[in-house]
């Protein structure tokens, strides 16, 4: 019997920590179906004829599937010039903020400097700032600047609203890395500037990756500031203003809307699912050391 019990009581404990666990998990579950629900219904909607898109008794499963939407969206004007602007302003404000935040993370982690505190506490000063109470400054500058309905001016825009975030979380990452091995290569012959490059540098990918999926998400979805500083020039626009073209006086087409609502969203998608594991454990180590 008093094996018996050794043997059983295991699994009564694991059977209580499972039930302790249950509201975790359920609470878990219905997060999860709260945000992927608005998600499938795009995608579903998009896939749906007109006549069951504007029906009073709406399904959660369509009856018959379409890709008529998705051609409307296709065929749209202007569909592949907005997607080029928006790569193009994306890529750059990614790059930039990428070039910028390296040299500073690796000033404010590494070395000591007067005004250092007042940097860091800048930094952390404009990541927490609300971007809208920005759009009326950033207008007015671009159009005393004569910088209005330029992609150049989104593109320092979306550098400035993503370069804070990214100093911090490479500024923790790069703490994590032993200052003894750039000293070891430096004792190898290697400049400071080369110890970086090659020996920090490589170890910096995963943070690389988290900050530069940030930045390119927030560029990538940012539809204010494209919207009030591209007034006049139409070709300069990017797609979240583009996907507003399919609302006119008659109506908003919601198939084709959603059509390109999930074209839009498929691109950011897909480079989170690749990079998903590298960008969790980046961000996981910039945080360890602050």
């Amino acid at each position: 019997m008093p094996a018996a019990r050794r043997t059983a009581a295991p699994g009564r404990r694991r059977a209580v920590r499972a039930l302790r666990r249950l509201p975790l998990h359920l609470a878990a579950a219905v997060t999860v179906a709260a945000c992927l629900f608005p998600v499938y219904w795009m995608a579903t909607t998009a896939l749906k004829p007109s006549p069951d898109i504007q029906t009073d008794q709406p399904r959660l499963l369509p009856r018959t599937w379409t890709l008529e939407h998705f051609r409307t969206a296709v065929s749209a004007d202007g569909f592949g010039l907005f997607w080029r602007n928006s790569l193009l302003v994306t890529l750059s404000a990614v790059l930039l903020a990428l070039l910028v935040a390296l040299g500073s993370a690796f000033a404010v982690a590494r070395m000591r400097w007067r005004g250092r505190r007042a940097f860091l506490l800048l930094v952390f000063t404009a990541q927490m700032a609300p971007w809208e109470s920005l759009i009326i400054p950033v207008y007015i500058i671009s159009r005393d600047t004569d910088m209005l309905d330029r992609l150049p001016t989104l593109t320092l825009v979306y550098f400035m609203v993503t370069l804070p975030f990214t100093i911090v979380v490479l500024r923790g990452f790069i703490a994590t890395v032993p200052p003894e091995m750039e000293e070891a290569a430096q004792v190898d012959g290697c400049t400071r500037p080369q110890a970086f490059l090659r020996v920090v540098f490589p170890l910096l990918a995963p943070g690389l990756l988290a900050t530069s999926l940030f930045g390119y998400i927030t560029a990538w979805n940012e539809f204010a500031y494209a919207n009030f500083l591209i007034i006049k020039q139409q070709d300069s626009r990017t797609l979240p203003v583009w996907l507003s073209s399919f609302q006119n006086t008659f109506g908003t087409d919601w198939g084709a809307t959603m059509a390109a609502s999930t074209l839009f969203a498929l691109p950011a998608l897909v480079i989170f699912l690749v990079l998903q594991r590298h960008v969790t454990s980046g961000l996981a180590a910039g945080a360890v050391k602050g």
